[in-house]
């Protein structure tokens, strides 16, 4: 038997829709009224632009396969870009994750508990909160390379692709970031479990070539979560060849929000039922 909504009453979904939205601007105002935090999500990645272009960038590039030495930073600086993209919307899950520990330790999260709030709702105003920051600080990072001397090759259909790729990634790594938020229970440590997700853009491809790294070292970067979205990232931007990669990142994104939705909505329930 099929359930009807009664008349004037709001359907579930739109009541899910409805609370995310409130969240949504509640972490969008904290973002304003609380600056400190975002600044550090959006302009750090400038910073880590400019220290690898302009004091590492001219040795490392000179060691690029086919690079002449004289136009080491500039070769640099186009191979470097899609790393520092995917290391920003990386880096952004610790914002993420620092709020929603400071929610769950100052009892805001209790309060909402309390109220008919959707619990979906509470924890996807934090994960979307924290995409609308990556997406600004990608924005930022690319107007900065471009200014610096990067210039892409992509066309609209790929800043589209590019765009899309960027979002979902951002989306599935702050589900992460959340879900590692609630099992942290201090904000000190809230801030230290997602590094892991800043690291691992490093170990990938998106700063030097895997095939200079030892063995061991280059399998793991080769089959790592983030090697295949640099590589996307890398191929829509300069056009590189893309073969399979497309495919695996967009597998890993979709794997990011399935592991981070199904981790933080347990933990919101666990929460729930013992009321810490």
């Amino acid at each position: 038997m099929s359930t009807v909504t009664a008349p004037g009453r709001p359907s579930r979904l739109s009541h899910v829709v409805a609370d995310s939205v409130t969240m949504l601007r509640r972490n969008l105002l904290h973002m304003v009224r609380y600056p400190g935090l975002s600044v550090f999500v959006i302009l750090g990645p400038v910073v880590v632009l400019l220290l690898f272009v302009f004091v590492l960038g001219g040795t490392l590039g000179a060691g690029l396969p086919g690079v002449d030495p004289a136009g080491g930073r500039e070769a640099y600086l186009a191979y470097v870009m899609p790393g520092i993209l995917v290391l920003t919307v990386a880096s952004a899950a610790s914002g993420a994750a620092i709020t929603i520990a400071m929610d769950m330790t100052e009892g805001i999260t209790a309060r909402f508990r309390s109220m008919a709030i959707s619990r979906a709702a509470v924890v996807a105003g934090h994960v979307v909160g924290t995409t609308v920051q990556a997406v600004i600080a990608v924005t930022l990072v690319l107007v900065v390379g471009l200014l610096v001397g990067f210039r892409p090759t992509a066309g609209v259909g790929e800043w589209l692709a590019l765009a899309g790729l960027l979002v979902l990634v951002s989306y599935g790594v702050n589900w992460l970031g959340v879900a590692m938020g609630m099992q942290a229970r201090s904000v000190e440590t809230a801030s230290n479990l997602p590094l892991v997700l800043t690291l691992l853009p490093m170990l990938g491809s998106g700063f030097v070539p895997t095939g200079s790294m030892p063995t061991a070292l280059r399998w793991f970067a080769e089959n790592q979560p983030f090697t295949p979205v640099i590589e996307t990232v890398r191929g829509l931007l300069l056009g590189t060849p893309l073969g399979w990669e497309p495919v695996i990142a967009v597998g890993w994104c979709v794997g990011f929000v399935v592991v981070g939705y199904v981790w933080s909505t347990a933990l919101y329930e666990r929460r729930s039922v013992r009321g810490a």
